[in-house]
């Protein structure tokens, strides 16, 4: 059941290589007709593994018509999917046709694959919505025998999850004998996978291959030549460091955990780059040209640096990269490990990796995380009921193909894990949300997109709402952007509205490398020219990072373990013996609260270790409480490890300040009352397809997305509070916006864990978060000057000894 046809063989053997354990192991199961998980690591051909039973079957019996679907999270890698693909097959000599199906792909092409598809289609879930949108996807997929999710842990537990699950149990209801195949590197829950795989949830229908284990990665931490920094986040402070190891490696990625640090390294590298070696920057708001230009150079060899994001995580395969570089904390060791495996991209040969922490918490995170790695302990995975408003998308595009009966879908979309326990009432609602846009909208026509026949089948009520469906689908919904270009016309990329907002003309940013000058803003464009002047960051929305909880967990460990502190750092283990003589340590699922005194104001920091995104949230609620109770707030700061209040009024008692009913009362009122809620509440009315980005022949500016929701959000609030999107906006507002989950278990725990330590003055731990409060005072140029000064005098005065 595992011999390779001749040409693969073959193919195998020119190379000196054989086939894995692994690849033959899913070569088996391919054989077999079953569903199959491949867990391996980075490195240990998986997608060929993934590949291997369609390109046996297709050598052995070939034929014409749709194959094998191959689903990836990202563009990029279906198009280096392609690459990869397409060479071994022209060196085997075998006719097997393989092609590219996404949102860059020419309408002509997409056209004629509908009538006359490859044997192999290579898209993202996005597109794959599209094509069940039409009535011919019915003889498209007639004969399709294996869909390959690949990445699968990238987007299963998220939307995109959803809708991929969905659009599974829509194929298998076209073509019943589908073989389902999802690949990974990093996957904690493994059967928690297999059952979002497998069709019903139905696990033990899902085998489980496990990939041959590789070499060890070589991970250090870059440490200064002077000391471990008191605050940021970014490792900036080491860019020569940095230059020097890329002047010693082939090839470097250097990781940034946000577009903006990313565009702040490759300047500070651009500054320390005395040898003029070539380097690049590789980020999500950058052109799909300027992207495609840097991808194509390292490639080829060309770039003996490239920074970049999280655009990069994920499987491109540049073999020639021989080192990666984390600034800053990696957040999570199923993430680091992902980026790891981006250098040698080989089984047998160790990547090798450093990691430059930017600040002494994060310097323990960075060790907690290579002693994840080497525990070969992962993130968890997370995985929830699917969004309503997904639901809502999907139904449409089956609408589109064809009428539909009620009950027979209900029953498809309940195969799908995320909707397997979707009521009937709930689907009732989804079905009349989409028929007339609920209660309070169904006086107006433009929301009545499904109409019921007589004969009891939904249908789309009219052509015009086929075209909107399919210019407006998709999951990803960007925070609002302005095109940014030169005058002549050159697209560099994009940035936030909201940043765009703050310029004038003759402000100057950097972007793509380059130091730009505003010369003009008008709706949709930012133009600008190349200027030799100092610049200004562009800030870009939801780019923060959440710390795991594992890593968290294994930092507070190292608090209260004085035995694990001989492996740090003179300066870090100093900072910790110094806090544990003034004030305490926090033990593990302890909640050390520390108040003081300083410069006229009363502080309050709390160490809990839940993450900046749930830090923020409850520094909201907090001050909320703080000034119903006359404490008089006067702001908050917070990083992914503690919290810092400060006001005109002493805190006595903290206790009173973290009562879990802060969920029941001022987060409700806070949710509603900011921008959270109406934030949410656009997402998700674009995504469920209240509200359109596109009409033909033209895209709405995200100002006017954002008008059209406001207002509908507005009516919805006052005449209709139960409607359907508000309850998928505040399950987006509490998940994905505040980390509401690890917000409730902090206050759960909170009265009982909690150790109040009142001090006469700052202690060594808080000094990394009090820097914060300088930050927003200061303009961008200065600021890092005027932190490293408040830093040091803030640490001489919490490392005195009286």
């Amino acid at each position: 059941m595992t011999a390779l046809p001749q040409p693969l063989a073959d193919w195998f053997a020119t190379r000196g290589w054989r086939p894995r354990r692994h690849q033959l192991d899913m070569l088996r199961e391919g054989r077999a007709g079953r569903h199959a998980l491949l867990v391996a690591t980075t490195g240990a051909g998986k997608t060929l593994a993934g590949f291997l039973p369609t390109l046996a079957e297709l050598i052995q019996a070939p034929t014409e018509g749709l194959h094998t679907l191959y689903v990836s999270p990202l563009k990029a890698l279906a198009v280096d999917i392609q690459r990869n693909l397409v060479t071994p097959l022209d060196e085997m000599g075998v006719d097997i046709r393989v092609e590219t199906r996404t949102g860059d792909t020419p309408s002509d092409r997409k056209a004629r694959q509908r009538i006359k598809p490859p044997q192999i289609l290579l898209t993202t879930p996005e597109s794959l919505s599209l094509l069940l949108s039409y009535p011919d996807s019915f003889t498209m997929f007639e004969g399709l025998r294996t869909i390959v999710v690949d990445e699968v842990h990238a987007f299963a537990t998220g939307k995109r999850g959803d809708l991929l699950s969905l659009c599974m149990a829509r194929l298998q209801r076209i073509s019943p004998g589908l073989r389902r195949v999802a690949l990974s590197a990093t996957v904690a829950d493994s059967d928690g996978y297999r059952a979002w795989l497998a069709p019903d949830g139905d696990i033990d229908q899902v085998a489980m291959v496990q990939g041959e284990p590789g070499a060890d990665p070589n991970i250090a931490i870059l440490l200064p030549e002077g000391r471990v920094p008191w605050s940021g986040h970014s490792g900036r402070y080491a860019a020569e460091q940095v230059m020097a190891e890329i002047e010693l490696h082939k090839t470097s990625i250097i990781f940034c955990n946000t577009r903006s640090l990313a565009e702040l390294i490759f300047q500070d590298l651009w500054k320390v780059n005395t040898l003029s070696l070539p380097i690049g920057v590789h980020h999500g708001s950058l052109a799909l040209e300027a992207r495609r230009k840097v991808e194509g150079a390292m490639a080829s060899g060309r770039l003996r640096a490239l920074v970049a994001t999280a655009s990069l995580d994920l499987g491109v395969d540049w073999g020639d990269v021989d080192c990666v570089i984390q600034m800053g904390a990696p957040k999570g060791s199923s993430r680091l490990l992902q980026r790891i495996g981006r250098a040698n991209h080989r089984l047998d040969e160790a990547s090798e990796a450093i990691l430059v922490p930017g600040n002494r918490f994060e310097y323990l995170e960075a060790r907690a995380a290579l002693d994840a790695v080497e525990a070969g302990e992962l993130d968890p995975d997370l995985f929830r009921p699917g969004a309503l408003d997904v639901l809502a998308q999907h139904v449409m595009a089956i609408a589109c193909a064809a009428p539909f009966d009620q009950a027979a879908l209900l029953d498809e979309v309940r195969s799908a894990l995320p909707y397997s326990a979707l009521t009937d009432e709930t689907f009732e609602r989804v079905l009349h949300f989409i028929s007339d846009g609920g209660y309070s909208l169904k006086a107006y026509d433009r929301f009545k997109r499904l109409t019921k026949d007589p004969d009891g089948l939904w249908r789309v009520s009219h052509p015009k709402f086929v075209a909107q469906h399919r210019l407006n689908a998709g999951i990803i919904v960007e925070a609002t952007m302005l095109n940014v270009r030169f005058k002549n016309g050159r697209n560099l990329g994009r940035v936030e509205e909201g940043f765009a907002a703050q310029l004038s003309p003759g402000d100057t940013f950097f972007f793509a490398g380059l130091s730009c000058e505003v010369m003009k803003i008008d709706t949709e464009d930012l133009i600008v020219r190349a200027s030799s002047k100092p610049a200004r960051i562009p800030t870009y929305g939801g780019s923060r990072m959440p710390l795991s909880t594992n890593l968290a967990d294994r930092v507070r460990g190292f608090l209260a373990a004085p035995d694990q502190w001989a492996r740090f750092p003179d300066d870090v283990r100093e900072w910790l013996e110094f806090q544990a003589k003034r004030s305490a340590l926090p033990r593990p699922g302890q909640l050390l609260v520390e108040t003081f005194p300083r410069e006229g104001r009363h502080y309050m920091v709390a160490y809990s270790f839940e993450g900046w995104n749930a830090h923020q949230s409850l520094g909201m609620l907090i001050t909320r409480r703080m000034e119903a109770v006359g404490l008089k707030p006067l702001g908050f700061v917070s990083n992914d490890y503690a919290l810092a209040v400060y006001g005109i009024e002493k805190i006595t008692d903290p206790a009173a300040l973290f009562s879990p009913d802060i969920l029941e009362h001022e987060f409700v009122d806070w949710v509603q009352q900011s921008h959270l809620l109406k934030r949410a509440f656009r997402e998700v009315a674009v995504i469920g397809g209240l509200v359109e980005r596109q009409h033909p022949g033209k895209r709405k500016t995200g100002r006017q997305v954002t008008f059209s929701t406001d207002l509908i959000y507005d009516v919805l609030r006052k005449y209709e509070p139960s409607h359907l999107l508000l309850q998928a906006a505040w399950d987006d507002a509490r998940a994905r916006m505040t980390d509401v989950g690890r917000l409730a278990g902090l206050l759960d725990r909170a009265a009982e864990t909690m150790l109040h330590v009142d001090l006469d003055r700052v202690t060594p731990l808080a000094v990394p978060v009090l820097t914060l409060i300088g930050r927003e005072k200061v303009a961008t140029g200065s600021a890092d000057d005027h932190l490293l000064i408040e830093a040091e005098a803030l640490a001489a005065e919490a490392m005195r000894i009286d």
